[in-house]
């Protein structure tokens, strides 16, 4: 199989079907929800859960907001990058958005007119670009959980962003003084403020902690694309619990599910009163991701 077909093959799983870890997630939190007799949050789990079995089955959208495309690349030590590499992706993303098919929301225009949308959108879905590609060498100590990448490979994660939870992130600053649970406590204030306007929950949320904002954006995509909801961090397991005591509930109805976990990367800091931080609501189909080798 040619590097344009994986790409595609790769949007269409992201965008139609949800890992096991997940899935067995929503399980226990409809197992939960039963148990406390919170109705409302036992109906919007099992419309969820009904919806991802029909979207695996039938390879069709999780979401009408079917995402931007993100694209993470690894390389292995011994891999050179091919000729054509990035034009293949380019190609195999908007096949793959042809055929999941995503929603059209690519503005015409020129600058100016792109920002007003004064001249509408292509009818095309495949007009919708991906963001910039985040590409590094293999490295293990990036994120515990990294899945490795072999010396003479080439992994390559597709990650689908919605429009909702980049609406309610944010990326800022925190004054540390020492003490990481000041960090914390700033992005849990950020996230119980977020979900209950989001809608769309349980979230699983993610944060970055770097020393610019371009950085700690970057780590909140790695988090999206290799946390794993089955091997939760001390922190990460606060961040879930306390926000599952806000009481938002699946789809802001009520209930002890907010959060089925949180993924959260800490990368390299620098000497400084400060550090900056990207947290990310997720909505309940994210993240959308699907992982190949090359």
């Amino acid at each position: 199989m040619d590097l344009i077909e994986k790409v595609q093959n790769a949007v269409i799983s992201a965008g139609s079907s949800y890992s096991e870890d997940r899935l067995a997630a929503y399980e226990n939190a409809l197992k939960l929800e039963k148990e406390l007799n919170n109705e409302n949050a036992v109906w919007a789990l099992e419309q969820m859960i009904e919806n991802f079995k029909v979207a695996k089955e039938k390879k069709l959208p999780l979401c009408d907001d079917t995402g931007i495309p993100h694209v993470l690349i690894e390389i292995g030590k011994e891999r050179e990058i091919p000729k054509g590499f990035f034009n293949d992706i380019n190609v195999g993303i908007a096949q793959g958005l042809d055929n999941l098919p995503g929603r059209p929301m690519a503005v015409k225009g020129n600058d100016m007119e792109r920002i007003e949308q004064s001249q509408g959108l292509y009818k095309e879905s495949n007009m919708m670009k991906p963001a910039s590609f985040l590409i590094e060498e293999k490295d293990e100590s990036t994120y515990g959980r990294l899945i490795g990448v072999d010396d003479d490979k080439i992994k390559i994660t597709i990650l689908l962003e919605g429009g909702g939870p980049e609406i309610r992130a944010k990326t800022y600053r925190v004054f540390h003084k020492r003490d990481s649970s000041i960090v914390f406590n700033e992005a849990l204030n950020w996230l119980k403020e977020s979900l209950a306007m989001l809608g769309c929950t349980p979230s699983i949320p993610a944060i970055g902690v770097g020393r610019t904002h371009f950085e700690a954006n970057a780590l909140m995509l790695r988090a999206m694309a290799h946390g794993n909801l089955n091997v939760q961090s001390d922190v990460e397991k606060y961040i879930s619990e306390e926000l599952n005591k806000t009481d938002i509930g699946p789809l802001g109805l009520g209930g002890k599910t907010t959060a089925l976990g949180s993924f959260v990367n800490i990368g390299s800091q620098r000497a400084s009163g400060v550090r900056i931080v990207a947290v990310r609501p997720a909505c309940f189909v994210e993240p959308r991701v699907c992982r190949f080798e090359y």
